[in-house]
């Protein structure tokens, strides 16, 4: 791949991580950068990964440098071995030796021995292994324990706010195609915790209980080996899995245009920090552009906000006329009431005008995983009563400024609030584009268990960009000072690039069902923005899918059907004069086919812009059932239009 289209797809030019097919009997994988993904057992995803994994006090991942690497494959089976040497931010070194060997039909197996040359300060260091959401949530589970004794269980189906299996030595569940799957583990202590929390597609089993406590430091010279072991039972004969790659031929996506759906397109929200205001008075004109529906402001008096920052935010709500809500992180130092009451008195002297406060300890933006004391915390019920009483004109928002992991685990009275909100982020836990991608499988999981608490109380999700805002989980969002490809770093290179162009338009897709009434986007501008102002204005392709959300909200959602949703993403609606809308995106980096079938359009067409490698924005035409091609992330928007309209450039 050229620089100029790795810029373009990915906003970078680090290196995609090539992978290796390796193929055994009825195994099949692929070797990226020293772990195993898609692991398949004919044709069916039984694991979606086994890596080797090393973390630092913050949790971020010390990359790995691998030397030595030996890859044989023949008709029996396949071995990889290499060695592997990690840093950590303190300077100190360990170094791995690690194998994995497949022996046909029998067992796919993985070693490795650690050797710390220094003391090496960690919160993991050992192997996880990925097990995927498709035909594994709700499935029954056996679960081996380390003193023998055995448990009957399943994966949970609604996300599990704790780990849903401890102390393991085995365990072993059944998949719906008839495939049994069984993994084994030996050098450690393993539990599961469950992804989905943090929008992870996946179930992650790893060494070392969190209940123990982290960060903790291997001694130098200290030496330690860990075993992986998976086997496959054939109880029926297995079906393909729906999800394997269609590259090869159209698939074909149909839209009925008279269907009769009561759900609606959520508002399109923007999120305002403190120091992005100035930016944004600055660019007017874009925010108008953009036509979003709400303006979220953050304002935070632990980061030095105060009647300034309010008074900006008052200039940005005039200037715009677009409604706002203040999203206050509550210190907790004093009384609710107090802090509270000194809130209403800034916000009235600022003679800003908002139409609703979301309202959140400071403290819930930080993890508390278990076997962690929580710190101290004002109520939440005293919280929200106080915020009602301070403000008794507005709608008082709750939930979390953090993550769905947060709201799951602490559980506030959601009871005495208007709405409920949390944030999202897809480079939590992992930041290679396959799993950035695949954290959209994980949205209808984390919608479907946030409405199992809230019920048909008013949602809102965000902000929501590929960059993490804060870090809930380390003192730090990781630095990234070369545009590349890291867990946890504020500004990530796909955000604005095609990838999150598309990024953007599966997450919209991913949300149908839920009734979610604001998507709110990280940002307008800067790192987790949605264009360029540093010198000039460039939009990214994020602003364009972005721009054609806040042109859908309220109109009816419609069902996208025919396509595969790993590959192609479609968000469609009908609006009230019965014009549709649709966005069709390519969510691979490869090209794909598609045609068009729209139920219901008698005459017209419609009119559409693609956004992709070739033009970044280019109009065509397309009738009611028309074959197009979609490249490497790329982007369709249309909009349907009467005979003459269709006929105009």
């Amino acid at each position: 791949m050229s620089g100029d289209f790795a810029q373009t797809y990915y906003g970078t030019s680090q290196p995609v991580d090539l992978a290796r097919h390796l193929q055994a009997g009825p195994w099949s994988a692929l070797l990226i950068d020293g772990a195993l993904h898609d692991i398949r057992y004919r044709d069916v995803e039984v694991i979606r990964a086994v890596a080797f994994l090393v973390r630092d006090k913050d949790w971020g991942t010390c990359r790995p440098t691998l030397s030595g690497i030996e890859i044989d494959e023949n008709e029996n089976g396949f071995r990889v071995a290499y060695r592997a040497q990690c840093t950590n931010p303190d300077g100190h070194v360990l170094s791995y030796a690690l194998s994995i060997d497949c022996m046909g039909r029998g067992a796919l197996a993985f070693s490795a021995t650690v050797t710390a040359h220094d003391a090496f300060l960690t919160a993991r260091c050992g192997f996880c292994v990925l097990h995927p959401l498709e035909g594994v949530a709700g499935a029954p589970a056996r679960v081996e324990h380390c003193d023998g004794t055995r448990e009957s269980a399943a994966f949970p189906a609604l996300i599990d706010p704790w780990q849903p299996f401890k102390d393991i030595r085995s365990i072993e569940h059944d998949m719906p195609c008839g495939l049994t799957v069984y993994c084994s583990f030996t050098g450690d202590v393993f539990e599961m915790e469950d992804q989905r929390n943090w929008s992870d597609a996946s179930f992650k089993t790893y060494s070392r209980p969190l209940e123990l406590p982290w960060p903790f430091t291997l001694d130098a010279g200290a030496t330690m080996t860990q075993t992986v072991t998976l086997n496959v039972k054939e109880q029926a004969l297995a079906r393909p899995d729906p999800h394997v790659s269609t590259q090869a031929h159209l698939q074909t996506l149909t839209l009925d245009l008279n269907e009769r759906v009561d759900e609606r397109m959520p508002a399109l929200g923007i999120a305002i920090a403190a120091d992005e205001v100035d930016a944004a008075l600055d660019h007017r004109a874009l925010l108008a552009e953009l036509s979003p529906h709400q303006l979220t402001l953050s304002f935070d008096l632990a980061a030095g906000h105060g009647l300034h920052e309010l008074e900006r935010f008052a200039t940005l709500q005039r200037e715009s006329g677009i409604r706002c809500v203040l999203e206050y992180a509550l210190p907790g130092v004093d009384a609710p009431r107090a802090e509270l009451d000194a809130l209403a008195s800034l916000v009235a002297l600022s003679g800003i005008e908002l139409t609703g406060i979301v309202v959140s300890p400071s403290v819930h933006r930080q993890s508390n995983p278990p076997g962690s004391v929580s710190p101290p915390c004002p109520a939440l019920d005293e919280v929200y009563r106080e915020a009602r009483r301070a403000f008794p004109g507005l709608r008082i928002g709750g939930g979390m400024l953090s993550y769905f992991t947060e709201l799951n685990r602490k559980r506030p009275p959601l009871e005495l609030v208007d709405w409920t909100t949390h944030a999202t982020c897809p480079i939590v836990h992992a930041a290679d584009d396959r799993s950035v991608m695949q954290t959209l499988e994980a949205i209808p999981h984390i919608t479907r268990s946030c409405r199992a608490l809230i019920g048909a109380q008013p949602y809102a999700i965000g902000p929501v960009s590929i960059g993490m805002r804060q870090n809930p989980y380390g003192s730090r969002v990781m630095p990234n000072p070369h545009g590349e490809r890291i867990a946890m770093a504020a500004c990530d290179p796909r955000q604005r690039a095609l990838f999150g162009g598309a990024w953007l338009a599966g997450y919209a897709a991913a949300l149908a069902g839920a009734r979610v009434d604001t998507l709110t986007l990280g940002a307008l501008t800067g790192t987790r923005g949605l264009a360029d102002v540093s010198n000039g204005v460039r939009r990214y392709p994020m602003f364009d899918v972005a721009k054609a959300l806040a042109g859908m909200a309220g109109a009816t959602r419609l069902t996208c059907a025919g396509v595969n949703p790993r590959e192609i993403a479609c968000v469609a609606a009908r609006d009230a004069q019965g014009q549709a809308h649709l966005i069709v995106a390519n969510l691979t980096g490869s090209t794909r086919a598609a045609r068009l079938d729209l139920r219901g359009l008698t005459s017209g067409g419609l009119r559409a812009v693609m956004i992709d490698e070739a033009s970044l924005r280019s109009k065509v035409g397309m009738s009611r059932a028309a074959s197009f091609r979609l490249r490497p992330f790329a982007c369709l928007i249309a909009t349907t239009v009467t005979s003459d309209a269709a006929a105009r450039p």
